[in-house]
């Protein structure tokens, strides 16, 4: 059970704290809340790429569009800051029963389920929810629980 709990924590502080760049030329056209991107490291940087939410490089959801990063909600999981004309607080666009594993390019990278150390997001609420195993990531704007097992898990 630690190393769930220390893989979560990575994943955290890896889609958190993975993007935070602040750039200054113009913003990524069309972001706007609950649309979706990938976003990866860049030689200056990071790029943004605006994408359909259901296609698998689809890494974060834009939760709120704001003028400064201390606008992002808090009180629950850490979103990832994304600036350029405007600031953007993301959060991973993790799809229910999908396996994810970290990545040094992108934060989160969708994975086959096989694929050792990965996560599966067990389930996905719409609400505050406790988790059957207690790992979960809890978003307060637009609220939403992600419960994450370890892939190998069946539960």
């Amino acid at each position: 059970m630690r190393k769930i709990g220390l893989g979560i924590g990575v994943v955290a502080v890896v889609v958190a704290g993975a993007f935070a760049f602040t750039l200054l030329t113009g913003g990524p056209e069309g972001a706007r809340p609950g649309g979706c991107a990938h976003i990866e490291k860049a030689e200056k940087g990071a790029r943004y790429r605006p994408l359909d939410c259901a296609a698998d490089d689809a890494n974060v959801r834009v939760a709120k569009v704001v003028d400064e990063a201390s606008q992002c909600p808090t009180g629950g999981a850490p979103y990832t800051i994304f600036t350029l004309a405007e600031t953007l607080c993301l959060m991973p666009n993790f799809v229910q029963g999908a396996c994810y594993q970290g990545d040094r390019e992108s934060g989160m990278k969708k994975v086959d389920c096989t694929t050792a150390q990965s996560i599966r997001v067990a389930s996905v609420a719409r609400e505050p929810v406790e988790c059957a195993n207690g790992q979960k990531l809890t978003y307060v704007e637009p609220v939403v629980t992600f419960c994450l097992v370890r892939a190998s898990d069946k539960g």
